[in-house]
């Protein structure tokens, strides 16, 4: 089993903000992927805006919710990146935030 591990404090408290029900979706999703399976929300492979292996968990609504992972290297599944939107289309700082992060990968 993949361990779980926050790429930085920052990453940790966003996913902290997120309403408590939004945690454990994402959570459960996050417990199948460290035990070799797929999520269990949607999710896009968004490696060409992140980086190799990067993820975007999605749970669509008003607002959307996402989250971004990466569980390519280290045997470990890193929180990059949880955020809300209101609006369709791509969220660039979103984008640019996770993939600033990614570079944190050891």
């Amino acid at each position: 089993m993949k361990s779980f591990k926050f790429i930085n404090e920052a990453a940790k408290k966003e996913f902290k903000k997120l309403p408590k029900e939004i945690q454990v979706e994402f959570g459960a999703s996050i417990n199948a992927v460290q035990q070799g399976e797929d999520p269990l929300t949607d999710f896009e492979h968004i490696g060409k805006s992140v980086g190799k292996g990067a993820i975007e968990l999605k749970i669509n609504g008003s607002p959307a919710f996402r989250s971004i992972y990466c569980a390519k290297y280290n045997d470990t599944v890193y929180i990059l990146h949880s955020f809300s939107k209101t609006t369709n289309g791509v969220d660039k700082k979103a984008m640019k935030t996770a993939k600033e992060r990614y570079k944190l990968i050891n």
